[in-house]
């Protein structure tokens, strides 16, 4: 319990980075594969205006400390069989895999997030790739979101060469 209470309160400190005018839409809480009680990050979405989404990724993973892991946007939100329900990556756009923001990316190309001495680390993206509408092609509602237990090389296709899949999260619409 203390462990969960020490993670919601690192979470909520973390989120104080957001601008306040941001509405959270959408959020997923991120578990290991191997034991779906294990959390080991959230991903919270805000409506940043103009037709933008900003999330917030903050991972607390202290078996994965002093390394870099990969995060990608997977086309079913099903963490099933060890993260394998997801199937491939999301990629609405037809696009390549690559670097976020290079100049062929899939839409859920998130990329390598470096984790420090106690497991912790975060990334923010602001983008209007994504929205929360149904039936919209651009929809992350219902996505998985999977990270993987190496590094992308932004290279390698379809999949960026990024190792198992190590925890799993379902993006989920915030009422």
């Amino acid at each position: 319990m203390k462990k969960y209470l020490l993670f919601a309160l690192f979470v909520s400190l973390g989120l104080a980075s957001c601008d306040k005018k941001d509405k959270e839409v959408a959020r997923a809480t991120l578990s290991k594969t191997s034991d779906g009680s294990s959390v080991i990050g959230v991903a919270k979405f805000f409506d940043a205006g103009d037709g933008k989404f900003k999330m917030y990724l903050r991972f607390d993973f202290a078996e994965r400390a002093d390394s870099t892991i990969a995060v990608h946007f997977h086309e079913h939100g099903d963490c099933g069989n060890m993260g394998e329900n997801a199937h491939g990556h999301w990629n609405p756009t037809k696009e390549e895999h690559g670097k976020w923001g290079s100049a062929a990316y899939h839409s859920g190309d998130i990329g390598n997030i470096d984790l420090d001495s106690k497991g912790q680390g975060e990334i923010t993206v602001t983008t209007d790739r994504w929205s929360i509408a149904d039936g919209d092609a651009k929809s992350i509602i219902g996505r998985g979101i999977i990270v993987h237990g190496g590094t992308d090389d932004y290279k390698t296709q379809p999949t960026g060469n990024s190792g198992p899949r190590i925890g799993c999260g379902v993006i989920e619409a915030v009422k």
